[in-house]
């Protein structure tokens, strides 16, 4: 198997007075960019991989009757190398059980995660002349958006074999910490590139749901992440998602896509995998009636 070329995705100073206009720029040419002084401590972002390590320790049947951990909102279950953490339940002592440690972390790196989301999801809806309560963004809040731990095992014999499957983010914005293992692969003019890791930078990736607001000005890319032959890989990401009952597709007109809500969406996505095994996204070779696209 080739290797992939390794490629450094532009690295944005939050701290910096252009760091919006730097932030347009990349968002439409990459599709996903890394941001540091972000304002997450690297001591806490330190403490959540430790937990995850921690917590795919432990057996499987223990975590799947976790109510902290036995929830996905793709409809799937609670598997060996994932877990969707909502927000709701991080906030509800009541649902830690015995991953009190893992909870009270993630108690802490949830509102750090939602409020450096809301302000990049921000600056792009203003690239876009659009601010104000009218946005998709106000109508995201903590109720339906996730904390996503994530295990990549070794692959000694097959590392070409990729967990997760090549997928798109369905959701605004998604920010991400992975460790230094490496094997993030996303699809840039139609070639794999290898990410390389960054230990003080945050990997924020545009969502669907903010492609079809922003009429294709900003892209989701498709990712895979290659296993290691030798060293096991941890990351953790947190996913912006607007309520249910928002419509999207609505920022420029005319518009490429019909409107659709976030829950028509969503149940579409949880039939994409359940068919297919993986998450279609926006592109696709049939529209399905809910989304009546027109692209």
């Amino acid at each position: 198997m080739m290797t992939p070329r390794e490629y450094q995705l532009p690295v944005i100073d939050l701290s910096q007075p252009c760091a919006k206009e730097n932030i347009f720029r990349a968002a439409k040419k990459y599709g996903l960019f890394q941001v540091v002084n972000h304002g997450i401590s690297r001591e806490l972002l330190g403490n959540v991989m430790r937990e995850a390590v921690n917590l795919f320790e432990t057996p499987l049947k223990t975590r799947a009757h976790s109510g902290l951990l036995n929830n996905s909102p793709w409809g799937t279950s609670p598997t060996q190398f994932s877990h969707h953490v909502p927000l709701v339940k991080i906030y509800d002592p009541s649902c830690h059980g015995q991953f009190t440690s893992l909870g009270g972390v993630m108690r802490a790196l949830a509102p750090a995660m939602f409020g450096l989301s809301r302000t990049l999801a921000g600056f792009l809806e203003e690239s876009l002349g659009h601010q104000g309560h009218s946005t998709l963004n106000e109508k995201c809040d903590e109720n339906t958006c996730f904390l996503r731990l994530n295990h990549s095992p070794v692959c000694p014999l097959s590392p070409e074999r990729f967990w997760p499957l090549p997928h798109v983010d369905n959701d605004f914005l998604t920010i991400l910490y992975q460790d230094q293992v490496g094997g993030l692969r996303l699809l840039k003019d139609s070639r794999l590139v290898a990410v390389k890791p960054n230990r003080d930078a945050l990997i924020v990736s545009i969502g669907d749901y903010l492609q079809a607001w922003s009429n294709d000005v900003y892209r989701s890319v498709e990712q895979k992440v290659e296993r290691n032959r030798e060293v096991e890989r941890y990351s953790v990401a947190f996913s912006l998602c607007p309520s249910f009952g928002s419509q999207i597709g609505r920022c420029i007109k005319p518009s490429v896509y019909k409107k659709f809500t976030c829950g028509e969406y969503r149940k579409q996505v949880q039939e994409d995998i359940k068919r297919t095994c993986r998450k279609v996204g926006l592109v696709r070779e049939i529209p399905y009636d809910v989304l009546k696209m027109t692209k």
